[in-house]
């Protein structure tokens, strides 16, 4: 074997032991010494060239990512998430006939669909659907995200809370943790504008938790404003406390009328 592809093996077999006993740090010092290593094979994206072991170094490197992918996850870091994938991602596509299949792809491609829909970015998410293959598409981890989306764009938020039991694969429940999170918040800020007040059980319904402590938890640490009396939960704290935006209705007026004036004058 290539001196070189010796090196990163072996440093990549330390990588791989020192994630499954958790040693993050260790971790991310290996990565950066093999992101390192892997710039001296040719064979690798954007350069593409055909070396005598192109094939081998190319599924070592995508290995390499996938394996950084699956590390930001579990280090709930979603900036280093985004930069691996994109890393990553021509080894699924530039790389796809020069390569075997990858058991990792679709699973990763399905977070990485996760990741957009928690960060609101629904248009790069629907672009990352139109790029993928009709056999990706029926992908469980692919449907998972989809059928996701497409709950959270109806509102049908008990939907979207309830698929975190039916995840098809471990690595989606730090996304889906997120999403969930992102849910309560839009209910949480919906209910405390529509009413002046709710019981603890009519909240704790609106908001899906599973128990009225969980409910508790919840506005201590994302609502300290509302206020918990007797049993109801008072959200007139956050109403004073947030910004009012008034419409400028006069300004609207004199503009409309404007336009009118010129309308008229052109016909």
């Amino acid at each position: 074997m290539d001196p070189k592809l010796t090196e990163v093996s072996q440093h990549f077999e330390r990588f791989k032991a020192a994630l499954v006993r958790h040693d993050y740090d260790s971790c991310n010092n290996l990565l950066s010494q093999l992101k390192v290593l892997l710039t001296g094979f040719r064979s690798l994206p954007p350069l593409f060239e055909d070396t005598p072991n192109a094939v081998h170094e190319l599924t070592v490197a995508r290995d390499i990512y996938e394996h950084a992918v699956l590390l930001s996850v579990k280090v709930e870091d979603q900036d280093a998430f985004e930069r691996d994938f994109f890393q990553l991602k021509p080894y699924y596509t530039d790389a796809r006939n020069r390569l075997p299949p990858s058991a990792q792809e679709h699973p990763i491609l399905g977070l990485n669909l996760l990741r957009l829909l928690v960060q609101n970015r629904i248009a790069e998410f629907h672009t990352e659907l139109e790029l993928l293959s009709t056999s990706a598409l029926e992908n469980p981890c692919i449907k998972h995200a989809v059928e996701l989306e497409q709950s959270f764009m109806e509102g049908a938020y008990n939907r979207v809370l309830s698929a975190r039991q039916t995840v098809p694969h471990e690595t989606f429940g730090y996304f889906m943790d997120l999403l969930a999170k992102t849910v309560r918040d839009e209910i949480a800020g919906c209910s405390e504008k529509a009413y002046d007040y709710l019981s603890i059980s009519d909240a704790r319904q609106m908001l899906l938790f599973s128990s009225d402590q969980e409910l508790l938890d919840y506005v201590k640490e994302e609502h300290p404003e509302w206020e918990i009396t007797n049993d109801v939960v008072y959200f007139q704290k956050a109403k004073e406390s947030a910004p009012c935006k008034e419409i400028p209705s006069l300004q609207l007026i004199n503009q409309t009328l404007s336009y009118a004036r010129e309308l008229e004058r052109i016909v």
